[in-house]
């Protein structure tokens, strides 16, 4: 373990640019690659940039809605008693990294957004109290459990949505038969043994410690003396108006559960959270103070989705992502091709890491596929999923929030989040070996 991790650091030191600049790079890379093997001119190239750098601004609401939501969530007084309980158990680096990737990986299970902010806050928390702490491990353990699909997955949610865009080919496929599959479950429990013996494994040597610095300055929801204020200033502080509002999601969710029962998707979700959020936070003017820190953590995000719908148009114009599909499509067979869907996935998604813009490139090949050899949709579906998380680990895109927190950069925590990727993507492929099997 403690060989494979320096090799992943020494590689990732050398080699990866920062997030924002890889963004950069995957532009002008996708580019050439579309003319040169693709067969496009640059016109064709100029154009598929240009179509794609607006075609995912609904999802890229979406995602950011969820993160926002999330940290609201991550920001309540509740939570953060929450944390700072926890975080009094720890009295050793190992037990507060083992605590870290638990925990992380727990809460990005039920959001993604919560996980990536509740994590960061966690780590900062283990770093300020445990002596000895090697705080860019902290971080990484905390960032491994966006591997995990949970209840925010995009994809599954989508192929559970009335009226998905793939709904013609294999129907609507339920949550029950992907997210909250026996396998699938018993895989996310797999996954959250490993994250915690992986991470607690590793130990940096003495003079590789970096101790946790406060670059951030944590603002506290405190009681506001209201006394002398204007009536309508006082108002921002009164949490009867927080109760009041959440009685409107809290509503829609009753009513759309009992009309069309258990119907979890990306909307749904936003709705539920923002119910969630206002009813542990305290007063309008803490919530204002959430979503203004939330949007300063995934500014990266904000600036750089619209570069990679970019490289997501230039992919499809090209003919890029059919063609890898394609061929990983020919040489795969009904056992096989679970395995087959996940690599695809993973290999795209570095130049796509978003899992609706890419499933909407791949999964229509991925879903025709799998029905013509008769493989399973739900495990295609899944394994599709896991793949688009596999390769986050390495891509630092979907880690800017959690490092805008932490105060870190990608290259802090990417060797370890590298050594990660190579054993989390071994579990995955052997369960869908395993599952070929039955």
């Amino acid at each position: 373990m403690q060989a494979l991790t320096r090799i992943s650091l020494k590689f990732v030191e050398k080699c990866l640019p920062n997030a924002f600049l890889l963004a950069m790079v995957l532009s002008i890379v996708v580019f050439l690659l579309g003319m040169i093997f693709g067969g496009q001119s640059a016109s064709t190239m100029f154009n598929g940039w240009g179509e794609g750098f607006s075609k995912l601004f609904t999802f890229a609401m979406q995602m950011s809605l969820i993160l926002l939501t999330g940290f609201v969530i991550a920001k309540t007084p509740s939570v953060s008693n929450m944390i700072d309980r926890l975080a009094s158990i720890a009295k050793t680096p190992t037990q507060a990294i083992g605590i870290i990737a638990v925990f992380g990986m727990v809460t990005f299970y039920i959001n993604w957004g919560f996980g990536m902010i509740a994590g960061a806050f966690m780590a900062r928390e283990m770093g300020r109290r445990v002596p000895g702490l090697h705080f860019p491990l902290a971080v990484a353990a905390a960032y491994a459990g966006d591997i995990i699909r949970g209840m925010t997955a995009s994809i599954p949610l989508l192929m559970a949505t009335e009226g998905n865009f793939m709904q013609n080919v294999v129907g609507v496929i339920p949550v029950t038969d992907t997210l909250f599959s026996w396998w699938n479950l018993g895989l996310s429990a797999v996954l959250l043994f490993l994250v915690y013996w992986v991470f607690t494994r590793i130990k940096p040597e003495v003079d590789e410690i970096r101790p946790f610095k406060d670059v951030i300055l944590d603002t506290p929801a405190e009681k506001v003396d209201t006394k002398g204020m204007p009536w309508v200033e006082k108002l921002e502080h009164y949490r009867i108006l927080n109760l009041a509002l959440a009685i409107l999601p809290l509503g829609y969710i009753i009513v759309n559960f009992q009309q069309i029962g258990f119907n979890l998707n990306l909307n749904m979700l936003i709705v539920i959270f923002l119910a969630i959020g206002l009813l542990l936070q305290p007063s309008p003017a803490s919530i204002g103070t959430a979503v203004k820190e939330g949007v300063l953590a995934c500014r990266g995000i904000i600036m750089q989705f619209p570069l990679y719908a970019g490289i997501a148009g230039m992919v499809q114009v090209s003919g890029l992502a059919d063609g890898i599909s394609n061929w990983f499509v020919s040489i795969a067979n009904i056992h096989t091709f679970p395995i087959v869907t996940f690599i695809s996935a993973g290999i795209v998604n570095i130049f796509i890491p978003s899992g609706g813009g890419q499933w909407a490139i791949q999964g229509p090949i991925m879903l025709e596929a799998a029905k013509n050899l008769g493989a399973d949709i739900p495990q295609t579906i899944m394994a599709f999923t896991w793949g688009d998380a596999w390769t986050n680990q390495m891509q630092p895109f979907w880690a800017l929030p959690l490092l805008g927190v932490a105060g870190l950069s990608a290259r802090d925590i990417m060797g370890y989040c590298l050594m990660w990727t190579l054993i989390c993507g071994a579990a995955i492929m052997a369960t869908f070996v395993l599952l070929s099997m039955i």
